[in-house]
């Protein structure tokens, strides 16, 4: 680790201090129209100055990047990720979370223009001295916000899926809630996370008293609380509770009034649909298109792509027995993104992307294109992915391009507002400052 973090620091000693960039469009991701003609200065990896390149005051020593034709954006901010819990199509958090292969897993993430992830209740102790060492200075890999350990009821999902066995909390009653919350609170994760989830009836729910704890425990310790769920009555019962989050969509049913009204009076987001993760459970029982596409194929192993082309994976995919199911769940999350959004909730931005087969980094873009395929426009799935996104965290110097603000963005060659596919074609990504791709 010591010498990771030294090649780190050599790194970063060798960056500019003093970047300027010129003649670009700027998506700001406040939501706005595009700015053509714009400049931006950096210095010291956040933003000093951002304007009309005709009132562009270049510094004297500045490194100044033309940026004629492109289009710059904020970094993506996912949500909900879960790092380094599989290598391959193997899930085995114990034996993968190091931190040589979270740094890994964070670079993939940042070649991809995901410049910060939250990562969702799988994390193991050493993620609190890499969040540390990222806020102390300026990282040159994506931005890791964790909610460390995640809580789940006595033999609950994910526990008893393989390779997550001792991974959550696993609580029984409120005098555990309140000795986990007391455990987690005090490396001060950046939120909580509940999975509220029986697999369609296979597997024990945690009960909503003891999410109720759990919220109740974690809000008296200022820390947001978020949760998995599936059901509606659920996420009705959990928001009634002071949920702050939800980290899917609602599968099982279309949303009502209900749901709406109970999450505009308790302030509670719809944090992240995961629309790429509904995808991905049916995906692969055909060739998947996009297993021949290099964007997708540069950031996976070639032998991870050869599974999953091959006849027999794709007939084990047909055989769940749920099979049927994963396509009408897809369509519900998205139909119920869309009306949440028409409503006036709050909503952000997230993959699920880690585990086997949800892919980090290309599941981002096909997630934004799900979005808009659910009747989002291109910018409303931008400022979701970016400024809303930020929000959420309480990240307040992250998700858009004003000046004091870190400088995490994306430099495109064509516009992600007029197709939003176009976030794929990235010609640089910078954050704090650090070119990284």
């Amino acid at each position: 680790m010591k010498r990771v973090l030294l090649g780190l620091a050599l790194c970063l000693s060798a960056w500019p201090q003093t970047l300027v960039f010129k003649n670009f469009t700027l998506i700001d991701g406040r939501g706005g129209a595009p700015v053509s003609g714009a400049a931006m200065i950096v210095d010291g990896g956040r933003i000093a100055w951002v304007g009309p390149v005709s009132q562009l005051k270049a510094p004297a020593g500045a490194s100044v990047n033309d940026a004629s034709g492109k289009y710059v954006m904020p970094g993506i901010v996912n949500l909900h990720g879960h790092v380094s819990v599989a290598s391959g199509l193997t899930q085995d958090v114990k034996r993968f979370y190091t931190p040589e292969l979270v740094e890994k897993n964070l670079h993939l993430y940042a070649s991809y223009g995901v410049t910060t992830v939250l990562s969702m209740g799988t994390d193991q102790p050493s993620v609190y001295p890499i969040r540390a060492e990222q806020r102390a200075g300026r990282p040159t890999v994506t931005r890791i916000f964790t909610a460390g350990r995640g809580f789940t009821g006595k033999g609950g999902y994910p526990s008893v899926m393989p390779g997550m066995e001792g991974i959550p909390y696993e609580v029984s009653t409120v005098q555990q809630v309140n000795a986990d919350v007391d455990e987690l609170a005090a490396h001060s994760p950046d939120v909580v996370k509940i999975w509220v989830d029986d697999h369609l009836g296979k597997i024990p729910k945690i009960p909503i008293e003891l999410s109720t704890a759990i919220i109740q425990a974690a809000h008296k310790r200022h820390l947001k609380v978020v949760a998995h769920v599936f059901y509606l009555q659920d996420a009705k019962q959990l928001v009634a509770a002071g949920l702050d989050g939800l980290a899917h969509s609602v599968r099982d049913k279309p949303v009502d009034d209900e749901l709406i009204r109970l999450m505009k009076q308790h302030g509670a987001w719809q944090m992240a649909a995961t629309l790429a993760r509904e995808a991905s459970m049916f995906v692969y029982a055909k060739p998947a298109p996009f297993l021949d596409d290099p964007f997708f194929a540069r950031g996976v192993a070639p032998d991870v792509i050869a599974t999953l082309k091959s006849p027999e994976y794709q007939k084990k995919i047909a055989a769940d027995p749920d099979f049927p199911e994963y396509p009408k769940f897809l369509k519900a999350a998205q139909e119920n993104l869309k009306r949440l959004a028409d409503a006036g909730v709050r909503y952000g931005f997230g993959t699920d992307t880690g585990p086997p087969a949800r892919f980090a980094g290309y599941f981002e873009h096909w997630e934004a294109e799900l979005m808009v395929a659910a009747g989002l426009t291109p910018n409303q799935v931008i400022t979701a992915a970016t400024k809303s996104a930020a929000e959420f965290l309480g990240a307040k110097d992250l998700g858009t391009i004003e000046k004091g603000k870190w400088a995490d963005f994306l430099v495109l060659s064509a516009s992600p507002l007029a197709d939003i596919k176009n976030t794929r074609k990235i010609e640089a990504v910078y954050i704090a400052g650090n070119l990284v791709r």
